[in-house]
């Protein structure tokens, strides 16, 4: 009886770190799905910033060549 105690108790343990594992493995894979996100969310901006600054630059020289 008690063996089959000890047993049953280890298998619960045993099974808590499965599910704690495969846990962290899933927040890991979402964090990693959002930092990607967050790169090419970064990438884009930079793109429409560096557009802007290029437009800024025509329009200055633009009106540097009309004085």
């Amino acid at each position: 009886m008690r063996t089959l105690l000890v047993i049953t108790l280890a298998s619960a343990l045993a099974g808590c770190g499965v599910e704690t594992a495969s846990t962290a493995a899933t927040a890991a894979s979402i964090k990693k799905q959002e930092l990607q996100e967050a790169q090419r969310t970064q990438q884009q901006t930079q793109q429409k910033i560096d557009g802007a600054v290029q437009q800024m630059q025509q329009r200055a020289a633009s009106s540097e060549d009309q004085k």
